[in-house]
């Protein structure tokens, strides 16, 4: 009777993407390449430990590029590989669907 089954493909990609804070610091990249302390600013509530942890993990699945420029100070950039930029439709449709579904308290339409 229950004949549904989970593509093990979409299941990861929600889970990569349903971890606290992953799908902002994708957003806030979308632009392009930013330092560690841009990003850390653009996610006020988001403490550097976290955004450390979450910028690793996105790196090794391939999402998040880092590039070490050898200046002094050295220079950290981080941005979206080819794979992360495929994201930016998908977070455009959810900001689409955000904007005309979702309301906020104390806000009027």
């Amino acid at each position: 009777m229950n004949d549904f089954h989970m593509c093990p493909r979409f299941e990861k990609a929600v889970d990569i993407l349903s971890k606290r804070w992953v799908a902002l610091i994708v957003f806030v990249l979308i632009p392009g390449p930013r330092r560690f302390g841009e990003i850390e600013s653009c996610l006020s509530n988001l403490s550097g430990k976290v955004l450390s942890e979450r910028l690793k993990e996105l790196e090794h699945e391939g999402i998040v590029e880092r590039h070490v420029y050898p200046e002094i100070p050295v220079r950290i950039e981080y941005s979206l590989s080819a794979k992360g930029q495929a994201l930016a439709p998908i977070l455009g449709e959810i900001g689409s669907w955000s904007s005309e579904w979702i309301e906020l308290e104390g806000s009027t339409r």
